[in-house]
């Protein structure tokens, strides 16, 4: 009965975790960004560089390896010291379902430096796209709606 449970409770952190990822990559908008004007402005690739760009942190990861780990925890013993390593299991299991939602949604990025047509050099970070490969010295335009700028061929 509690492996079923530990079993259930899994598969419901994963599904969890996978719902946080969200698209930082150049062709995708936001719901609110669909249909506002955005400001489009040209300019040419000066550099490229790989960066990485870090995972979401929300309660949600801590939160369910919290509830893994306690209900694992509970399993061992009986009395009380199934009680403490239940507390003990919620411990250890938030710190890694926090450090598991974070490294299952890391993503790898781009830096494009761009200098733009007015003779300003900007730097501009996204997700990397495997249809859309940039190369220094291609002019490229950049679109800002609400203060997020993307860069597009």
């Amino acid at each position: 009965m509690r492996k079923a449970l530990l079993l259930i409770a899994s598969f419901a952190a994963l599904a969890l975790l996978g719902g946080c990822a969200s698209s930082l990559t150049g062709d995708t908008y936001s719901r609110a960004e669909a249909r506002a004007v955005q400001t489009v402005r040209m300019g040419t690739i000066e550099a490229l560089r790989p960066v990485q760009i870090e995972g979401t942190k929300t309660p949600i990861g801590a939160g369910a390896g919290a509830v893994i780990g306690g209900i694992g925890g509970s399993t061992v013993g009986g009395g009380r010291g199934s009680a403490v390593m239940a507390v003990i299991g919620a411990v250890a299991g938030g710190l890694l379902g926090a450090a598991a939602e974070e490294g299952l949604t890391r993503t790898q990025g781009v830096e494009i430096t761009v200098r733009e047509d007015d003779g300003s050099m900007r730097a501009y970070v996204q997700a990397v796209e495997p249809n859309q490969i940039f190369r220094v010295g291609e002019r490229v335009r950049i679109m800002t709606v609400d203060g997020t700028s993307r860069v597009s061929h």
